[in-house]
């Protein structure tokens, strides 16, 4: 069977600021990827259409079309709503929101909610396609706790392959917009590393007693009054905005830091992982790009054996 004519589906991962497809066939082959930095927070709507459009233009045989991510908020194209923890991957497929965009249907895939250990509530709409994904690919154990270190970090408690809860940390948002502007930018110069000052932020933040804000400005005071190079500066504020993430994991899961698998971009995962060996604990790194096609792919075969 030619290339042309072996089944295939989209996958679309649409955030707010990043638009990424795959043609991913039956057999969970990748045999094309798109990636344009038209994120959901830039397009209006007959743009967002225009652009499913081209991609259907160059994909035309496709068996379904799938979408995860900010296209599913409130703020996209139609809002898919949120499945309840504990979640599993049928009950993700059985809640697909469909909808036309344009002359094309596609199954946008609803994000999660639950109520963390601590009793607040959490969301997230993206994420749970890559990990559900990787739980179904058993490249993850399906207990235990996952991390997806990024913008906004998750960690995500499983029992035998059912998300139970969650818990978001904004620690890369953070991190980006304090060193973008703002008084801490002027005692920032070039990127973090995991050196010294990393490890010393780490500590500050985990096991100190002083809140993050404190902190936060302390960073600048080191640096003016020479306690910190500049050069140092980003890897310390990494530190204390990572520590003060893994002191808040550690309330809601006491024995989650001994074998974390860590999803996500390698530069950030090094960081997490280094940060965990410190703490005593431990992990391992899986690239992001698979979890996600391998999360369509597990949703196209649920939805189907649903249908």
């Amino acid at each position: 069977m030619s290339e042309a004519a072996t089944p295939y589906i989209i996958g679309i991962n649409w955030g707010s600021t990043n638009f990424r497809a795959f043609r991913i066939g039956h057999d969970g082959q990748v045999t094309g990827a798109i990636e344009q930095p038209r994120g959901i927070a830039g397009l209006e709507r007959a743009q967002m259409q225009a652009l499913l459009e081209d991609v259907v233009a160059q994909w035309p045989q496709a068996t379904r079309i799938y979408a995860s991510g900010m296209v599913g908020s409130n703020i996209g194209w139609s809002d898919a709503g949120y499945v309840q923890c504990p979640a599993t991957l049928d009950a993700l497929a059985a809640q697909l929101h469909p909808v036309q965009i344009g002359a094309h249907a596609v199954a946008i895939v609803p994000g999660l909610a639950c109520r963390r250990p601590d009793g607040a509530p959490d969301i997230m709409r993206g994420e749970e396609t890559e990990l559900l994904g990787l739980v179904a690919a058993g490249a993850v154990p399906d207990t235990g706790v996952v991390a997806l270190p990024g913008t906004h970090s998750k960690w995500v408690q499983l029992e035998a392959g059912t998300v139970v809860a969650f818990m978001t940390a904004m620690s890369g948002e953070i991190f980006d917009r304090l060193t973008a502007a703002g008084l801490l930018a002027s005692v920032v110069d070039g990127p973090a590393h995991d050196g010294a000052a990393f490890i010393d932020g780490l500590h500050a933040a985990h096991d100190g007693g002083m809140g993050l804000g404190t902190l936060l400005f302390g960073a600048r005071a080191k640096v003016i009054r020479g306690d910190l190079p500049r050069h140092d500066g980003a890897a310390y504020l990494r530190g204390l905005l990572i520590g003060a993430e893994l002191s808040d994991v550690r309330r809601q899961w006491p024995q989650a830091l001994h074998a974390v698998p860590l999803v996500g971009a390698a530069p950030v995962c090094a960081l997490y992982a280094r940060a965990l060996v410190e703490l005593g604990g431990g992990s391992r790194s899986i690239p992001s790009q698979d979890a996600s096609t391998r999360g369509f792919l597990a949703l196209h075969q649920a939805a189907g054996a649903l249908a």
